[in-house]
């Protein structure tokens, strides 16, 4: 059988990539040789950095991940690759199947079928690796309504940004507004169909003065004569716990706040004692391991799925990846995430 390398986080910025033997795939298992896997740059960059809470479950919902955050840890849940060798009581028609699993980063794994998802025909390995990433976007719009003629906001537009914009920008809103603090972003943001992007940095460029702030740049774009003020809907994607107070500061009465960040052990600090107290303002979590409950008469974790599948066939999601490394050099990818994310988006793990 052959060996794997894995990636293991073994402190705060700090992380190994080990050889392991693999043993035969047992009578109810698969074993996967992976050809590519995604780096979340939201939740392995808290991993990556130590900003993950220690005593909380990696993912309650996923079994390849069902460790805490403790290091040394394995991490991650985008992983694309060909069944290689099926157990006895396993069916032989799986055998050479492409899949995806959510799995953390290893040349070669052992997994049950039912933890597997069938690659449909036509999805190349690096299409199918944003599935995680798609899903969580189809959740966030699933839980935030957009509603005919409203005025929506997205903080944030790293990769599940702008995929939310790309599906946002689908909806019959009246007005659909970014932010980020990166050129690239925001330009990438404009192709995926945002009607605006403005420099979350308040940094001139994109319409904005060198002295203005973005927040209130945003409040003057969105007031019309004939709208109310402020933003129906707003997202704060952009994993920084400053931008929620922005959200809630450009959304209007009686308007909702949708919090798909994972800020890990990071503090947000609210303004809730001026305008927010009469506002009636609903600030909302929202994150793709569960459904609302008032859907799930009609969704599951399934349908959803099927739903996720399909729009990542009509989003052009090769856009989004910036940068691939070898397995082997997977520290340079997690150091490039960290230290240029004006540079880096979406970076991808090959394994020969």
């Amino acid at each position: 059988m052959p060996s794997a390398r894995a990636v293991y986080f073994t402190g705060e910025r700090e992380l190994d990539v080990r050889t392991t033997e693999v043993s035969e795939p047992g009578p109810s298992e698969v074993l996967v040789r992976t050809s590519v896997s995604a780096i979340s740059p939201g939740s392995e960059l808290l991993v990556y950095r130590g900003n993950a809470p220690a005593e909380m479950d990696a993912d309650a919902t996923i079994d390849a991940l069902s460790g805490s955050f403790d290091f040394p840890l394995q991490y991650g849940y985008a992983a694309a690759g060909t069944v290689v060798a099926v157990g006895s009581d396993v069916e032989a028609d799986l055998l050479g199947e492409s899949v995806f699993a959510f799995q953390p980063h290893a040349s070669h794994f052992l997994a049950s079928p039912d933890d597997l998802l069938r690659i449909p025909e036509g999805y190349a390995h690096e299409e199918a690796v944003f599935l995680p990433n798609v899903e969580t976007a189809v959740n966030l719009v699933l839980d935030g309504s957009p509603r005919v003629g409203e005025q929506a906001v997205v903080f944030g537009q790293g990769v599940v940004g702008l995929l939310t914009t790309g599906l946002l920008a689908e909806c019959p809103l009246s007005d659909l507004v970014a932010l980020d603090c990166y050129p690239a972003r925001r330009e990438l943001a404009r192709e995926m169909g945002a009607d605006r992007c403005f420099d979350a940095g308040g940094d001139e460029g994109d319409g904005i003065d060198a002295d203005a702030e973005p927040v209130e740049t945003v409040r003057s774009h969105l007031s019309r004569p004939d709208t109310p003020a402020g933003a129906d809907l707003s997202y704060e994607l952009s994993g920084d716990p400053s931008a929620l107070d922005d959200a809630v500061t450009v959304t209007g009465y009686d308007g909702r706040v949708l919090v798909g960040s994972w800020y890990g052990d990071k503090r947000a600090d609210l303004n809730l004692g001026g305008a927010f107290h009469r506002s009636r303002i609903d600030i909302s979590s929202s994150q793709v391991s569960t459904l609302d409950p008032e859907l799930r008469g009609r969704w599951d974790t399934e349908r959803r799925l099927r739903v996720a599948w399909r729009r990542l066939g009509e989003l052009d999601v090769s856009r989004l990846v910036t940068h691939r490394f070898p397995v082997e050099s997977a520290a340079d990818g997690y150091r490039l995430l960290d230290d240029r994310p004006d540079d880096a988006l979406s970076v991808l793990l090959t394994y020969d």
